[in-house]
């Protein structure tokens, strides 16, 4: 029997999954690589940690799976968004790979506008604004700051397609993450040469470009070698984490919404059109569904900000859930115990909020300066609503991305959890009272690894289309409906929380600057 392997390159580490050809999850394995900030606001990371973890992850998937190299049939890869990986000649990089978070292309950013003609004439052009976390103000800050670097680069890559690069030898990307490089014709899927003639970007340096479940080449004898797995075996397009999540999630019809809370945080929702915001706040991209498009919105620091708590903050927790788990003989999380002080908070957590800005914010406010923070604090507030606040200010930042495709007109039937906030039933809770919507499970909880997987059975065969294979694969498991008596409280506080970025906008920069 032929099974399918998918592969995702995040942020913490590369996931490898594989299914059976009905889509039925057979094993998981994770491998993790580190992550470089050189500079407040800089985030990197080295390519060929990638390509190591990769290996790593893949053969243990097969060992945990009890499967042969010759029983996977395709393989799809997914990965982190926007990351830009210089190449010359070779798999070495020129440098270490500028990743989504860094923020350091403020200045490129405002270039990028100028030179389209303003913010509405980029956003007619490629359907988004300029961003920091964008692969094109990355390619003229290194032009700009390292032009020996630029001068010596052949190819620049995506890091997902930097491994399909490794694994197959082919320079080529796919349409959902080429969306996010801020250099696509969104519109018509392909090479934006108007915007790359302005910036005067040589179009070679870019690769080929493919819909998702298109096979882009076959493994090459030395990849297969060290990634324990066959050589000639398929790997298609595969897609951006969040396109790839999405199918993960079956997300390919319209009214269906996945909220997605991992480091980032992300709202997506198909489309059958390529529908833009016209102020640019949540992004129109290409989804991994041949002729069909996406919008999105992503907070940066959504569980990455629980994340960072526990790491600062959760040294009690920390501490406890070694105590308990070596008692009890299993596993306990401190995220859990976190969230059961939280429940212990009540809704609204008496007026204290928390901005989670902890990296500045892309999504509704793309501005590197912002900051995070709590703000109400009362002699009264204790460690439990500090906690639940956080939770409730991810939450609300989450919320104005569905806002805004509210605004848009995107119909919104139902919101499909993922990632962290998928796996608390406390938090599914509030994301059903701040969302004011019903919030979803579904038997698919391996986000985009299990997406590409798919993606992976289209492109050999194994399903008929993208909808069909989500159609067999994906089921409903639960559903959580609002509570109106909280959701009015939380209509209550949402507005405030809107209002305390603006209000503190300006200070953000100047506090900024004090660190630049």
């Amino acid at each position: 029997m032929s099974h399918l392997l998918g592969i995702d390159i995040g942020t913490s580490g590369t996931k490898t999954l594989i299914c059976d050809p009905k889509g039925k999850v057979l094993a998981t394995a994770t491998a993790e690589h580190p992550i470089y900030t050189p500079k407040p606001g800089w985030s990197e990371q080295k390519p060929e940690d990638w390509w190591q973890s990769t290996c790593a992850a893949t053969k243990a998937v097969l060992k945990k799976a009890k499967l042969k190299p010759a029983d996977i049939s395709g393989i799809g890869l997914s990965g982190q968004m926007h990351g830009s990986v210089f190449l010359g000649d070779g798999p070495k990089a020129l440098r270490h790979a500028l990743l989504w978070n860094d923020q350091r292309t403020a200045q490129e950013c405002r270039e990028i506008t100028e030179k389209a003609g303003g913010r509405e004439a980029l956003i007619e052009l490629v359907a988004n604004p300029a961003l920091t976390g964008f692969t094109a103000p990355k390619i003229l800050w290194v032009r700009k700051h390292e032009p020996r670097i630029y001068d010596k680069t052949k190819h620049i890559l995506l890091p997902k397609d930097y491994i399909r690069y490794r694994m197959t030898g082919q320079y080529a990307t796919e349409v959902s993450d080429a969306s996010g490089t801020l250099l696509l014709d969104v519109v018509n899927r392909i090479w934006s040469t108007k915007l790359l003639g302005l910036l005067d970007i040589d179009k070679s340096l870019l690769p080929a470009v493919y819909e998702s479940p298109v096979v882009t080449g076959q493994l090459t004898p030395d990849a297969a070698k060290h990634l324990g797995l066959a050589p000639g075996t398929p790997v298609v397009g595969g897609g951006g984490d969040q396109a790839a999540a999405a199918v993960g999630n079956g997300i390919v019809a319209p009214g269906i919404v996945s909220a997605t809370l991992g480091t980032s945080g992300v709202v997506f929702a198909h489309s059958e059109q390529p529908t833009r915001d016209p102020k640019g706040r949540v992004h129109t991209m290409c989804h991994a569904v041949p002729g069909k498009w996406s919008v999105f919105g992503c907070m940066l620091a959504a569980g990455g900000s629980f994340q960072w708590f526990r790491n600062e903050l959760g040294f009690i927790e920390v501490e406890l859930a070694r105590v308990i788990s070596q008692k009890k003989k299993h596993p306990i999380d401190p995220y859990e115990l976190l969230v059961e002080e939280a429940n212990q908070a009540p809704p609204g957590s008496e007026g204290l909020f928390f901005l989670p800005y902890l990296t500045g914010e892309r999504c509704p406010h793309p501005d590197p300066n912002a900051r995070g923070g709590w703000i109400g604090l009362t002699n009264r507030t204790n460690r439990d609503m500090m906690v639940r606040a956080l939770l409730e200010g991810v939450t609300f930042g989450m919320r104005d991305a569905i806002e805004i495709m509210r605004e848009m007109n995107i119909p919104i039937s139902q919101v499909r959890a993922g990632g962290g906030g998928a796996r608390s039933d406390f938090w599914r809770h509030l994301q059903a009272d701040i969302y004011k919507a019903p919030v979803v499970m579904t038997n698919s909880t391996e986000g985009s690894a299990y997406g590409v997987a798919l993606l992976a059975g289209v492109g050999t065969g194994a399903f008929k289309s993208v909808e069909e294979a989500c159609r067999l694969s994906i089921k409903q498991t639960a559903k959580v409906a609002p509570n109106k008596k909280r959701s009015a409280l939380y209509d209550r506080h949402y507005p405030i929380y809107q209002k305390l970025y603006h209000d503190l906008k300006d200070t953000f920069a100047q506090i900024a600057s004090l660190v630049s």
